[in-house]
């Protein structure tokens, strides 16, 4: 259970703070390697990385870098330089985890470099911005951890190293704890909502695992849409069943709650056969404890909990987000197929519930035939999307496509 973590920061000024680090990590029997990003000035005393090793990986050197002058410039080489150095850490097996010390500069870099790090590798970032509005949503990796460098800007005091030893004995356990995904079983991404809103998955399920198949739920509110994609872009599915598609009309209409415009194209792109049904597109979700912006001032919504809130579109705002998702489906290298259940496409619009709009239904449904790809099969359904119809339409094509 011995293992290695990586740790990143400017030894110049945090040498304390990131020694800190390394003795409670060899205290507890493991390893350490370290990596020095700063750029003005020497550690007291030598990294295993030094900052002219990360400067050079950045295609420059730390001459160059500070005659950049410009402390944003310079430390975009030692980013470049640190990923691309943690990345191939990680290929040759050197490390089983990484953390990184900072304040806003440091967690500028720490970003990039745990993006580098496909899901499964313990990612641990100690930040002054931890949970800040600074930190936008697409530069986050999926499955890092972070926490506040709680009195911690300079110097070492009781309070920070509450929080540096609770990051430091983190990571080291996720790296012993960790079981990584087996990138050599089949696995099947999928995306959905909880079951009171969609439920197809508690039957579609248990039947793909029966056909020998591993399937991975995501929870499409943003980061899990970015996972989804991320995994899809990586090659980890055999096959995506993006059955909840909402993520695409909050980018759309500009919610917070967004994977990206990228949404829904990683698939595509990467020649991974796709069946798409458009689970609460309907929808766009809004923070609930914000005020509601005024653009939504007549439309219907409907409060999930505090936390969220559900807006219900108009029928011409639909008709933007079909095409959005027609746009997307021409872009696939592979089979494609969508299934359009036209009683409704989550729990909250069923005929008797308070968002049903079958008018709605039908002009989303109208652009779709106008706008769909032909290398995309149209499937159009008399039934709801948590109907036994849906499901079964679903297993059918997919062993058409995979034997049953």
């Amino acid at each position: 259970m011995t293992k290695t973590i990586l740790i990143i920061g400017t030894y110049d000024t945090k040498d304390a703070e990131l020694r800190f680090l390394e003795s409670v990590i060899v205290d507890q029997g493991s390893h350490v390697h370290t990596m020095d990003v700063s750029v003005l000035h020497d550690p007291r005393d030598p990294t295993d990385i030094s900052k002219h090793d990360v400067a050079v990986a950045g295609d420059s050197s730390i001459a160059d870098a500070i005659a950049l002058d410009d402390e944003n410039a310079a430390m975009q080489v030692m980013s470049l330089g640190a990923t691309r150095l943690t990345s191939t850490l990680h290929q040759q097996g050197e490390i089983d985890g990484v953390i990184i010390l900072g304040g806003s500069m440091g967690t500028d870099l720490a970003l990039d470099v745990c993006l580098s790090l496909p899901l499964g590798v313990p990612k641990y970032i100690v930040s002054t911005i931890a949970f800040s509005p600074l930190l936008p949503t697409e530069r986050i990796p999926a499955d890092v951890q972070m926490i506040l460098w709680a009195g911690g800007l300079y110097g070492l005091n009781s309070i920070c190293k509450a929080s540096l030893s609770q990051a430091a004995g983190a990571v080291l356990g996720a790296a012993k704890a960790v079981q990584k995904p087996d990138p050599d079983k089949p696995m099947i991404g999928m995306t959905s909502f909880g079951t009171t809103v969609l439920r197809y998955m508690v039957e579609l399920k248990p039947a793909l695992e029966e056909r020998g198949y591993e399937v991975a739920v995501f929870h499409p509110t943003g980061m899990g849409g970015r996972a989804f994609e991320n995994l899809a872009a990586e090659g980890r599915f055999v096959c995506v069943m993006d059955f909840a598609t909402q993520e695409i009309g909050n980018d759309l209409y500009g919610s917070p709650v967004s994977a990206g415009p990228e949404r829904m194209t990683a698939a595509a792109l990467n020649g991974i056969p796709q069946i798409v049904a458009p689970g609460c597109h309907d929808l766009v979700d809004v923070p609930g404890w914000q005020p509601l912006d005024t653009r939504w001032a007549s439309h219907d919504v409907h409060a999930h909990n505090r936390l969220l809130t559900a807006i219900a579109l108009s029928d011409e705002e639909r008709c933007a987000v079909a095409r959005a998702h027609t746009e997307r489906l021409a872009l696939a290298t592979n089979k494609s197929a969508f299934i359009m259940p036209m009683q409704g496409c989550n729990e909250w619009d069923r005929e008797g519930a308070p968002l049903h709009n079958p008018r709605g239904i039908q002009a989303f449904a109208d652009t779709l035939r106008e706008t769909m790809p032909e290398s995309t099969r149209l499937i159009e359904l008399d039934c709801h999307i948590n109907d036994a119809m849906f499901t079964e339409t679903v297993l059918a094509v997919f062993d058409e496509w995979f034997g049953s």
